[in-house]
């Protein structure tokens, strides 16, 4: 009897749905912007100075990018001066954010999973992939465990032959 008959692959026979948050990755460039760059002095933002570069920059340079906003001077800027900032680039930009690189990366997963669809996923039981290729950020996987919750029989951890349970529905 030829042994490969035997073989039975049985995380394949499991029924179990992998889910990779690889796939939901943005790939448009990431970039920051700081707006220590508009300060005078580097000590405060002087309304004239910043409106006359609001109306004479070249917004078309975000095209397409991913742009988190920042002030990395310890000086007071004040909120309508990034909701200027927001207003000219985001007709041109993916995503506009206030914060790190690190919130813009949990932004731009949370709006790509809010347009999955669960009701793929109803009662199934859901791996979601560990191991990745790319830094895959903490708040990404909070939000497809909030989103798959209300509807999988159970949420894993990990590869499909090595997984923690994170949730099992109770029936």
């Amino acid at each position: 009897m030829d042994i490969q008959e035997n073989f039975v692959n049985k995380v394949a026979a499991s029924g179990l749905i992998t889910f990779n948050l690889e796939e939901y990755f943005d790939q448009g460039e990431r970039l920051i912007y700081d707006i220590k760059d508009n300060l005078f002095h580097g000590l405060m933002l002087r309304e004239k100075d910043f409106r006359e570069f609001i109306k004479t920059h070249d917004w078309a340079i975000y095209t397409g990018k991913n742009v988190a906003v920042i002030c990395s001077a310890d000086a007071i800027v004040p909120t309508w001066a990034y909701m200027l900032l927001a207003n000219k680039m985001k007709p041109f930009a993916n995503e506009v954010v206030f914060g790190s690189l690190e919130i813009l990366e949990a932004v731009l997963f949370t709006k790509a999973l809010s347009k999955i669809d669960l009701d793929k996923f109803a009662g199934e039981r859901v791996v979601i992939k560990g191991c990745a290729d790319i830094e895959v950020p903490v708040a990404a996987y909070v939000e497809i465990t909030n989103l798959l919750t209300p509807v999988v029989k159970s949420i894993m951890y990990g590869e499909p032959c090595s997984t923690v349970p994170i949730y099992k529905r109770k029936d």
